[in-house]
């Protein structure tokens, strides 16, 4: 990774001591009461999700904290703090609090941030003595939704042995002491300026965005105070939507799921392109000066194809996942590249790039993760790194996107099962297996089919995508029938 940051720990200031351990006999401690979970896994594709008020709230916070703080602390090397942010959501506030007040239970400092995307904390944790961070959001999700998503202390996600560990403790059947010797909270908040600087090092010097008009729209979430800065600083005359921290309104037709409003301003205002962050800003959607979505297959390609060029790219290889388009996988091919497939979710490509050195990955969705900066999704730096190569062209976004490939159509749609254990069932229904048969043996290698249950909502996702659109149209509509008289 990339990185000129000084050692956090040399420049936090009056960082408290962390505790020295556990107390030695359970006469010197509490437990946390457990409470009722659902027989169904608690971590999903990104960390604990949910609706606030169900099962996420301050009571399982609170746990998910002191069992986090216990098995990060069980695998480090050295005692050191967690670094937690938030989103702007209502709910995060209490999220946050509940989470440091278990952290520090199990004896350890907490550097609170505050508002700041996602792929701030991985980095702050990365470059620090941390061991390990927190971030409350619930990404693209609505208000009423909240999460919390863990990171190891090298910035990724918290491989899933360790999760498991932590659901071990929730659901009692590990155990753990606390003793007298707590942790610390303390508010970090400077640090966040840090991140902001490491993302704009790699580019200075080289080039600036001087002359560019660029709109984004922040989606009322983490992004609103940094993401402006950045751009600004970087020479941009910047354009902002939806750019204040509200809780009522975090991703409400707004933001990377919703790009009306970003097409509409980019026309507008004649702007060069625009960017559209999810609510924790791990993601991101470009928008070209004619108002077209431009989005992450076509992100990695043209990223991966200036990598490329600068032999930054081991074995021309680009990780995505399944919902990538063919029409991409057959174009980079073309370019003399290979494309390997994981699940959807970043923290799976994050993981088959570790095991194969893969230095670019993502998905269709915008997470983009390039390893000579970073080892999470990060929207601001992809969308800095989209915005040079723009600029170092000296063509438009729109040019290098008709120059690059053409998609096949590629038909989504979501089907609403609330009950989680139908939701998961999706591949013991017959009816549907069986549908999926005839639409693959009808389609050939000219289409590709997938259905699959999210990890993230109560949906159960179905992708059909074809060469001929009409083909594409007709299998989409008989598969999400079958969910739905079957399974919804």
């Amino acid at each position: 990774m990339v990185s000129s940051i000084t050692k956090i720990s040399e420049i936090s200031g009056d960082s408290a001591a962390a505790s020295d351990g556990l107390g030695k006999s359970i006469e010197d401690s509490f437990m946390l009461n457990l409470m009722p979970l659902p027989a169904t896994p608690l971590f999903g594709t990104d960390g604990i999700r949910g609706r606030v008020g169900e099962l996420l709230g301050a009571p399982l916070a609170l746990q998910v904290g002191f069992w986090a703080g216990i098995v990060l602390r069980s695998h480090a090397t050295q005692v050191g703090p967690v670094v937690l942010g938030q989103d702007s959501r209502n709910s995060s506030d209490m999220l946050a609090m509940a989470l440091s007040a278990g952290l520090t239970a199990a004896g350890l400092e907490v550097w609170y941030l505050g508002l700041c995307p996602t792929p701030c904390v991985a980095y702050l944790t990365s470059v620090s003595d941390a061991i390990g961070g927190v971030m409350i959001s619930a990404s693209h999700n609505p208000p009423e939704d909240n999460g919390i998503k863990i990171f190891g202390a090298n910035g990724t996600k918290l491989p899933q042995p360790l999760q498991a560990e932590i659901e071990a403790g929730l659901r009692g059947n590990i155990s753990a002491a606390i003793s007298g010797k707590c942790g610390r909270h303390h508010s970090r908040f400077g640090l966040i300026g840090r991140y902001g600087e490491a993302l704009q090092k790699p580019l200075q010097n080289k080039i600036t965005l001087q002359g560019m008009k660029i709109v984004l729209d922040l989606a009322w979430g983490a992004a609103v105070g940094l993401a402006p800065t950045v751009f600004t600083q970087m020479g941009a005359e910047v354009i902002c939507l939806h750019n204040e921290a509200d809780g009522d309104r975090i991703n409400v037709n707004c933001g990377s799921t919703h790009l009306e409003i970003l097409q509409a301003a980019v026309k507008e205002h004649n702007a060069d392109l625009g960017f559209a962050f999810d609510g924790d800003a791990d993601r991101v959607l470009a928008v070209d000066h004619t108002g077209r979505q431009v989005n992450g297959d076509y992100i990695l390609y043209l990223w991966g194809r200036d990598l490329q060029q600068q032999q930054l790219l081991p074995d021309q290889l680009i990780v995505s996942t399944v919902m990538a388009n063919l029409g991409f996988e057959r174009a980079w091919q073309r370019q003399g590249g290979k494309l390997i497939r994981t699940a959807v979710g970043d923290q799976y490509v994050q993981a088959e790039m570790l095991r194969t050195g893969g230095m670019l990955g993502g998905e269709q969705s915008g997470h983009i993760l390039c390893c000579h900066y970073g080892m999470t999704g990060d929207g601001l730096l992809t969308a800095l790194h989209l915005a040079a190569l723009v600029k170092q062209a000296g063509v438009s976004l729109a040019e290098l996107v008709d120059q690059s490939f053409q998609t096949y159509p590629q038909l989504l749609q979501n089907v609403r099962v609330l009950d989680r254990d139908r939701r998961l069932a999706w591949k013991d229904c017959q009816p549907l297996q069986q549908a999926i048969e005839l639409a693959e043996a009808a389609m050939g290698d000219s289409g590709r089919i997938l259905v699959r249950a999210s990890g993230t909502e109560p949906v159960i996702r179905v992708m059909v995508e074809a060469a001929d659109a009409e083909l594409a149209n007709h299998w989409t509509n008989e598969l999400v029938s079958q969910v739905e008289q079957h399974l919804a």
